[in-house]
Formats: structure tokens, C-alpha cells, sequence
């Protein structure tokens, strides 16, 4: 390390509005760890990232705002939502796009040399190529977990079977969360019922894959938030109100409940096999509770909010979080990069 570098074990990958990294960052300073918050917008217009192997050896520098940081001395990561990498000093558009895109594939490799390192959830690439509510659905019955009956297609001719599988109570999901615009206006896809009357226009649904499921009775909710081995369970009683019977998320409505769950030993301990067998330290769950007392297995969010459980509840997940990443940090600096084939 030269005399200009600063000492720091942990580093913070995010947006500087995110709130969630504003909650977790008193108790960080709590426990006394040296920590750089950055993020990726601010490379490479205002910010310098050098990875190269000279005299035999690799060597990572990363240079920004508040000076420069050897980052073969990053033991943990916390890589959460940052903005996208910038080169605003570049006017013409197709070259500023060719800048941004030759940053991002820098920041990929410098991630993958720093394997060495725990990451939470997981290296930005190992979580995009993990974030699929297919493939988390197959390892949650391979885990036990019961499923909903699921079929993910295009084919027009897929619905109306569906429909008449689920008895009339089909719902149907997008597979990714991902805002559009409709008339100027952004528009998000939550999960919704489709009547009967919506069979006459399954031609669509040719161009665009959708997530088909029966309606599966609820009793009530819950939100499995996965920190490691720490596991905080809150249940949702979403069926106290008509708008969040369908999808808790599309409402906030002040009738619905949010309260501490004491999850059974077996459910917790396959919420913790499915998020570390995707190799992941973070994820949220979602189940339903049917009113006979089943525990249905819905999703996985990779980088899930955690905020709100945390406020509505009291259970103390940010804690958690400051715990895991701390505790990342007390291990052995990475000798170099890793082989991560």
C-alpha cells in the first residue's frame, strides 16, 4: 500500500440516495469498520479503476473521491442497487454507450479477481445469473418446498387449460420486475387474476412469456428475509384488505398487519439451504400460508427490500446485515485473485 492509499476492508457498491445503506452505515461505524462507499455511476467519468498483473503479481487500484484504495485488502462486499456506470464528459451518444459498456465489462473483471472476498448477496454477475423465479422455483421443490402448480409460456394455447386446472382461479406474473411506459406514464406488472373474459385475447400472450399459477388460498403471508445463517420471518395479513388479497406489494393499506412469525425449525432451515445453494449470503422469501396450514413456497428476491419488515416488525435485520458484513471483514485479507471456473 503507497502513502496515498487508504486502508479499508469493507466496500459498499450503491446508489449514494439509498436509504437502506444510510440505515445499515451507524452500525458499521459501531462496530469500527473501515469502510469505502462508492458507486459505479461515478466510473469511469469520476472515478479511476487500474487491474493489472505487473512484476508477477496482480493489482487492483481504485481511485475516486475520497482517494485511492488497494483492492487486493477488500475482504467483503456489499454490492446493493448502484446506478449505472457514467461517462457524461462523452457527448456523442453511440460513443458515450461504447464508454459505458467498455466500464462495465472492466468493473466485471475487477469483480471476479476480488472472489476472494464474501459478497452480499453475491458478485453482481453470479446474482443476474441466479435471479430467475424458474430456476428458484426447481430448487425449492427439490428442497421439499410445496409449489404451486406452474407453467411459464408464450403459446396462446397453454392458457385456457391452465385455466380450467386452476377452476377458474388463475393468476398470472411477470417474470421480471422491470417498469414500462404506457401513454407517457411508467407502469409496473404485479401479479393479477384473469377472468374468464381475458381468454378471448390469449393471442398476446405470443409476445410476451408470462407465469401461470392457480390462486392458491391464503390464510396469510410471509416475508423470510435469509442474512447468512439469521433467518427473520414476518407474517403479512394480506387477506385483511380486497387490495392486497391478490398482491400485498401492489397496496400499502393500514389494515394489513406485519408481525414477527416464529417459522417451524424445518421451513427455516430450507429457507437457508435455498439461498446458500444458490450462492447467495442474502434473500427474501415469499410464502403463503394456506388456511389449512400449508406453507407454499412463491419466490426468491435476490436483493429483496428488507426496510420495511425491519420498521413494521422490529425485527432487527439491518443489525444483521452490519453482523455478516463485519464479520466478513475479520478473515484473512485474499492473497489474490481466485479461481473462480
Amino acid at each position: 500500500m503507497t502513502a496515498k492509499e487508504h486502508l479499508t476492508v469493507l466496500l459498499i457498491i450503491s446508489s449514494a440516495r439509498d436509504d437502506l445503506v444510510h440505515a445499515v452505515l451507524p452500525r458499521l461505524r459501531e462496530r469500527g469498520v473501515p469502510l469505502l462507499w462508492w458507486d459505479e455511476a461515478d466510473y469511469p467519468g469520476a472515478s479511476t479503476l487500474t487491474t493489472g498483473f505487473v512484476d508477477g503479481r496482480w493489482r487492483q487500484t481504485l481511485t475516486c473521491r475520497s482517494g485511492t484504495y488497494d483492492l487486493s485488502e477488500i475482504t467483503a462486499v456489499w454490492h446493493r442497487r448502484p446506478d449505472r456506470p457514467s461517462a457524461p464528459g462523452v457527448r456523442e451518444p453511440s460513443q458515450r454507450e461504447f464508454a459505458e459498456h467498455a466500464a462495465r465489462a472492466a468493473l466485471t473483471g475487477a469483480y471476479d479477481l476480488m472472489a476472494g472476498a464474501r459478497w452480499m448477496p453475491a458478485t453482481p454477475q453470479h446474482a443476474l445469473a441466479v435471479d430467475n423465479k424458474l430456476l428458484h422455483l426447481y430448487r425449492a421443490t427439490g428442497l421439499g418446498f410445496t409449489v404451486a402448480d406452474t407453467v411459464v409460456t408464450n403459446d396462446p394455447g397453454e392458457l385456457v387449460p391452465a385455466w380450467n386446472r386452476s377452476g377458474g382461479r388463475l393468476i398470472t406474473k411477470a417474470l421480471g420486475y422491470r417498469a414500462f411506459t404506457v401513454d407517457g406514464e411508467a407502469r409496473h406488472l404485479f401479479t393479477a387474476t384473469v377472468p374468464r373474459r381475458r381468454l378471448s385475447g390469449r393471442h398476446r400472450l405470443r409476445y410476451g412469456p408470462a407465469m401461470l399459477q392457480p390462486n392458491v388460498p391464503k390464510a396469510y403471508e410471509l416475508r423470510v428475509t435469509v442474512v447468512g445463517e439469521r433467518v427473520f420471518a414476518a407474517r403479512i395479513d394480506s387477506q385483511a384488505s380486497r387490495l392486497t388479497a391478490v398482491d400485498w406489494r401492489h397496496y400499502e393499506d393500514p389494515k394489513v398487519g406485519y408481525t414477527p412469525y416464529d417459522l417451524p425449525r424445518d421451513v427455516t432451515e430450507r429457507c437457508v439451504r435455498l439461498v446458500a445453494g444458490l450462492g447467495l449470503s442474502y434473500g427474501a422469501l415469499d410464502f403463503i400460508v394456506t388456511p389449512d396450514g400449508r406453507y407454499v413456497f412463491l419466490e426468491l428476491n435476490v436483493d429483496g427490500q428488507w426496510a420495511f419488515v425491519e420498521l413494521l416488525t422490529g425485527m432487527p435485520i439491518g443489525d444483521a446485515i452490519a453482523d455478516w458484513l463485519a464479520d466478513a471483514t475479520t478473515r484473512s485479507h485474499p492473497e489474490g485473485p481466485v479461481d473462480v471456473r
